[in-house]
């Protein structure tokens, strides 16, 4: 008797959901003012700059995912390029990163619902909403994918609604007199622009949790490169217009806005615009969670099966065909860091796990070409080497920002993570 087996049920669009999902957090309703306040009016080309320079990572990313079928995205690619520990590292650094900013967006989550009902901030009211969200969430990741797709996409497409509301009736403050304004106090100097360039990409990044369940996408060779080149265009084309409509409405305001977002809106529809943005958040913060509550669980479901982790992990629900062992772990972390956790400490190492992760898997690239050679069906990066130079360059240039602390957190988890590996390593599990 066979044993059972994840389904492909995930298509482009929820691929495209995921990676969407993973940028528009809550982060774009906050770094609005910050940006301005570095690089006044000319902070929406911070924005196209920063879309240009993660345009790279993920197109080197198009090329990399589209020659694999299974799960574990970057865990899978550096541990085909350069071993099975390399491997685990990389897929337990993700995964501890993915769960604190989980915890932390629960937390936050509720925390914003305290804007329409006081009691939800505090007390046992915020336990049990922590609780209830969470455990909505595994129920829907656990009784199948098709489910939990489903609740990513509704999700995607009412975050949206605010933002798109923004940025079309914000269109009617931009005139030609206000593009000639623009920047008339002159171009920034380079270190601001660079701060508020720092400040912004991490309004872009979460995407690459998209390419994780593979094992679950329906053509991953075909649909992978085309949903994360969708996913980057339409939140670049988003997040431009919406700094462009944010300068143009509050001006010189937007600087020492603390809710830049929120007056915004609130200039452009009334109080019920500021409103209609508290809501956006925190459905905007839902999705995010939703989207990590289906890529995180896969991380350790891959490193089980890869023999790296505990092997109950790698089980699959023998009715729903998802990894509920995982998904259910994953879960009870989540829950305990977001009730009694003081994790914020942890949050430092997510910078740094991110770029050294762009950076390992575009370096994971001369290998894999030359393993998989032209696969049929995989997608393959124009001009050479280029854009993958490119890229790398970008994301050194990034590591510039990361602080100490970040550092010494990275390095005590990837410590942990070496006993970890030693402790449960033993030979991969067969193909399912």
């Amino acid at each position: 008797m066979s044993k059972p087996a994840l389904e492909r049920r995930i298509t482009a669009w929820g691929i495209w959901a995921l990676a969407v999902n993973g940028m528009i957090g809550a982060g774009i309703f906050a770094v609005p003012a910050g940006a301005a306040a570095l690089t006044g009016a000319w902070s929406p080309l911070v924005f196209l700059a920063c879309a240009a320079l993660l345009g790279l990572i993920i197109l080197c990313f198009a090329e990399i995912s589209s020659h694999f079928r299974a799960t574990g995205g970057p865990a899978l690619y550096v541990g085909t390029a350069f071993g099975r520990f390399a491997g685990f590292q990389t897929g337990w650094t993700v995964y501890v990163s993915r769960v604190t900013a989980y915890a932390a967006n629960v937390n936050l989550m509720i925390a914003s619902l305290g804007f329409f009902w006081a009691p939800a901030a505090d007390g046992p009211w915020r336990i049990a909403l922590i609780a209830g969200v969470i455990g909505l969430l595994t129920l829907i990741n656990i009784l199948g994918t098709r489910q939990a797709m489903g609740s990513v996409g509704l999700l995607t497409v009412a975050k949206f609604l605010p933002l798109i509301a923004v940025a079309v009736g914000g269109l009617f403050w931009i005139d030609a007199n206000g593009l000639t304004q623009t920047g008339a106090g002159g171009f920034p100097e380079i270190a601001s622009f660079g701060a508020a360039a720092l400040l912004v990409v991490y309004a872009f990044v979460g995407w690459e949790s998209a390419v994780i369940p593979a094992g679950e996408s329906r053509d991953p060779a075909r649909d992978m490169p085309r949903a994360l080149i969708w996913a980057l265009v339409s939140v670049a084309l988003l997040y431009v217009v919406i700094q462009w409509v944010s300068v143009s409405v509050l001006g010189d305001d937007l600087a020492t806005s603390e809710t830049a977002l929120m007056d915004v809106a609130g200039v452009l529809f009334g109080p019920w615009g500021a409103t209609l943005l508290a809501v956006g958040i925190i459905v905007s913060i839902g999705g995010n969670i939703a989207g990590t509550t289906v890529s995180a669980p896969r991380l350790t479901y891959a490193l089980a099966r890869e023999g790296t982790l505990p092997r109950f992990l790698g089980a699959v629900h023998p009715r729903f065909h998802t990894p509920a062992a995982s998904i259910l772990v994953f879960a009870l972390i989540g829950l305990a860091l977001a009730v009694w956790g003081s994790f914020v400490w942890l949050a430092a190492m997510s910078a740094l796990v991110r770029i050294l992760v762009y950076v390992a898997c575009i370096a994971s690239m001369p290998r894999i070409r030359k393993a998989q050679g032209g696969a049929e069906g995989s997608f393959r990066l124009p001009l050479g080497w280029t854009i993958p130079v490119l890229a790398v360059l970008g994301s050194l240039i990034l590591i510039t920002s990361v602080s100490l602390t970040s550092v010494i957190a990275t390095a005590v988890f990837l410590g942990l993570g070496a006993g970890l590996y030693f402790a449960f390593r033993r030979d991969p599990e067969p193909e399912i």
